[in-house]
């Protein structure tokens, strides 16, 4: 069973759509995902499979364009599409309401605004309050990787089909003292072994031994330090670790 339906309106939809299953396919499998032009095999019943699609999956992304409330019905372009009791948009989304589907709005572009519960059918009022997510084509990178990542934190099945290697949420720890410099000319390297500490182009005060060193400014502490440029440079030494039907899309 797929995990994620792509519901869209051809017209202004489809280029969204399309990248959508690319996208989601990728990081979660082509069988995870439903796509009508590319997930109904041929000669299936398409009436029973986008029905049992929109039931059964666990997540239904609906694509909503800056024309989408307002697109006219093909059978009766006097009408709007939505308030067509047949129409496969509606009745995709009716279906996943009703089955307890999250039901996620996807606003292509930034000319597409929040729905109006009132300018909606009764049986997709609900779909006005649920939270929806924007999707840039200009931004497709980062819009898709949120996306993803928060239906795998909100759908535990997406997450173990997940094939997107995790983030780390915090810095590796380091392994040593951490040296931070500000506004010193020269080289400074840490060299592996046993050498200690490398200083490049020292011009002024040097101290690689342990105990105190007074020579405006004052340096203290133990272990390896080292100073470079002039004294009014600053140096800033820490230990320790840090964490932080055939059915044409044109008839959608």
């Amino acid at each position: 069973m797929h995990e994620i339906f792509i519901n869209y309106r051809t017209q202004g939809g489809k280029e969204a759509a399309y990248i959508c299953y690319e996208r989601l396919s990728a990081r979660f499998g082509e069988e995870s995902v439903f796509l009508a032009a590319k997930s109904i095999e041929p000669g299936r019943n398409y009436v029973d499979a986008l029905i049992a699609g929109a039931h059964g999956s666990r997540v239904l992304l609906a694509l909503i364009d800056e024309n989408w409330l307002d697109a006219p019905d093909p059978k009766n372009p006097g009408k709007r599409a939505l308030v067509n009791r047949q129409d496969w948009v509606r009745r995709e989304i009716e279906e996943a309401l009703s089955s307890g589907t999250l039901v996620v709005p996807i606003m292509i572009g930034r000319g597409a605004e929040q729905l109006n519960a009132r300018r909606l059918p009764k049986s997709l009022a609900e779909l006005a309050e649920c939270q929806y997510e924007r999707l840039s084509l200009r931004a497709l990178d980062t819009d898709m990787a949120r996306l993803g990542d928060r239906l795998v934190r909100q759908v535990p099945e997406l997450a173990t089909l997940d094939r997107r290697p995790a983030s780390p949420s915090t810095p590796t720890p380091a392994e040593g003292p951490g040296v931070h410099n500000n506004g010193q000319s020269g080289g400074i390297g840490q060299v592996g072994g046993s050498v200690g500490t490398f200083v490049n182009e020292a011009h002024g005060p040097l101290h690689t031994g342990d105990g105190n060193q007074f020579h405006k400014p004052k340096i203290t502490g133990d272990g390896n330090n080292l100073f470079a440029g002039s004294r009014n440079d600053s140096i800033r030494q820490e230990f320790g670790t840090r964490s932080p039907r055939g059915r044409r899309d044109d008839e959608r």
